[in-house]
């Protein structure tokens, strides 16, 4: 059974938090964990809250194997645009596109850690 937490409407582009969601996946989880504290990226922070929330709740769910707990599940959708206008020269306008995402990720337990 995985364990999952999202954080929906990020104000991040999904475009900047995907390559770190693509390093973590597969990953062990506090190995996931290492790696994002030393990223400089602002969606590090955002992941990291994420990856530390789907632990907790394989805590609550009294999962005893948490040391070996791996991200299955590292996913940066696109959400909603909120749409501005810039104005430009000469009477124009310019869309200014604010893009959100959604931050979906999912840990479990592999398969022969839960048969010994």
């Amino acid at each position: 059974m995985a364990y999952r937490a999202s954080h929906r409407f990020a104000r991040i582009s999904p475009r900047k938090v995907r390559p770190l969601a693509n390093l973590i996946r597969g990953r062990r989880a506090d190995e996931a964990l290492a790696l994002l504290r030393y990223q400089p990226q602002r969606g590090a922070r955002m992941l990291e809250k994420v990856l530390r929330s789907a632990i907790a709740n394989a805590e609550y769910q009294n999962e005893r194997n948490l040391r070996q707990l791996v991200v299955v599940d590292a996913r940066v959708d696109q959400g909603p645009m909120l749409k501005r206008i810039q104005p430009r020269a000469r009477g124009m306008a310019y869309l200014i596109r604010r893009r959100m995402s959604h931050i979906h990720i999912a840990v479990d337990v592999p398969e022969q850690a839960k048969s010994r």
